[in-house]
């Protein structure tokens, strides 16, 4: 897998995009008019990891009270990029990328009118007509982001495209992906680069699908604009969390993605481990100590679940790397060649050690092996 290649897009403090890490983020749940209430889920979000957080501005009085909101972060000490939500109304747009360090904008009804579910028919000139009324209006919006250094989100999602892309394109991957790339366009155009992309939808087929039609279209275009990655409306518990492993897991295989935010119907913090989890099951990120076990079957040689229990507790506190607890020989060697340590059943009662995929220490007493095993680590630590 090859991480596909983007240009860094400056959001406050971090870098989304080019060598930088898949940044974690995720949004307040709170009314952004309750300032108490959005500084502490701030600041939760951030404590848990978070790298980004959103929050909604319906109106200009919320994207107002943003400056009160990030004046307040701030003297907390905490300097997590905020992200405005706009929909409906640009002018709110236009004033939330003063407070803000970036502004995320619907294509879909930023400038179109609200959906009323009509097929309408549109000429070739009406059409046309409608791009250049995005135009004029997205510019002005592109140039207060340039003088105030404020990233932008153009974020597409499948529920909420307009009547103008339905009657054109219907309801499919294509429209999705083409109601981005008419924004996309403009900002070329204008020379913002300064954008990151999102396609969401609650249909993770969908959502996988319009992603990689729009990394083609991207691509033909010559463009590199870094892409967030989401399943919408995911749901919460174990739901939530598979449905989101799936749509962002499979993107994150293919190399595609630069931000991700696993939404869950939950507290917004609770977001944070579920990503980092995710990005390090891609191999994207590597954030704790993962261990590699096998199920353990009837050649299993030790108690299994009581030795990863011991080995977890043991290793808590040594820096990310991959430990893998194997219950017998067979599988062992090979299937752990992805591990940085391995722990093996020899015989009964016996363990084996292994520093990556080389034997290092056989046949030790199982009720030595764990303190072995630490030491090992310890002493190719202090050797680092």
């Amino acid at each position: 897998m090859q991480r596909r290649k983007t240009h860094e897009v400056r959001v406050g403090n971090i870098g989304i995009g080019g060598d930088n890490p898949v940044r974690v983020q995720s949004m307040c749940t709170t009314s952004t008019m309750d300032t108490d209430g959005c500084v502490q889920q701030i600041l939760a979000i951030a404590k848990a990891g978070g790298e980004l957080v959103r929050l909604t501005t319906q109106g200009i009085r919320e994207a107002e009270n943003m400056r009160i909101i990030r004046d307040r972060v701030r003297a907390a000490g905490c300097d997590v990029p905020l992200v405005a939500d706009v929909h409906f109304n640009p002018a709110v747009a236009d004033v939330a990328a003063l407070y803000c360090d970036k502004v995320r904008i619907n294509p879909g009804n930023y400038v179109d009118a609200a959906r009323k579910f009509k097929k309408l028919e549109y000429t070739d000139e009406e059409y046309a007509a409608e791009l250049q009324k995005i135009e004029q209006r997205l510019v002005p919006f592109l140039n207060i982001c340039r003088e105030h250094g404020t990233a932008i989100r153009i974020g597409v999602n499948h529920g909420s495209l307009s009547d103008r892309i339905m009657s054109h394109y219907g309801d499919t991957p294509a429209g999705i992906v083409e109601s981005c790339m008419e924004f996309l366009r403009i900002c070329m155009k204008e020379h913002f680069m300064d954008v990151v992309v999102s396609i969401k939808a609650s249909n993770t087929v969908i959502m996988v699908e319009s992603v990689r039609l729009l990394v083609e279209r991207m691509e033909a275009e010559g463009m590199t604009f870094p892409l967030h990655l989401g399943v919408t409306e995911a749901g919460e518990g174990e739901d939530g969390r598979l449905k989101s492993a799936v749509g962002i897991g499979a993107l994150l295989i293919d190399g595609i993605g630069d931000t991700i935010r696993v939404s869950l119907s939950e507290p917004p913090e609770n977001e944070i481990p579920v990503a980092y989890s995710l990005l390090q099951s891609a191999r994207m990120r590597m954030t704790k100590t993962e261990y590699i076990s096998c199920p353990g079957c009837g050649r299993t040689l030790y108690n299994l679940q009581e030795t990863i229990h011991r080995i977890k507790e043991a290793t808590a506190d040594i820096r990310p790397m991959k430990i893998a607890i194997m219950g017998c020989i067979v599988n062992g060697p090979g299937e752990m060649a992805d591990a940085d340590y391995g722990y093996v059943g020899a015989a009964r009662g016996k363990v084996s050690l292994y520093r990556g995929k080389q034997c290092v220490e056989m046949n030790i007493p199982e009720d030595q092996a764990v303190d072995k095993l630490l030491a090992l680590i310890r002493e190719d630590e202090g050797n680092d």
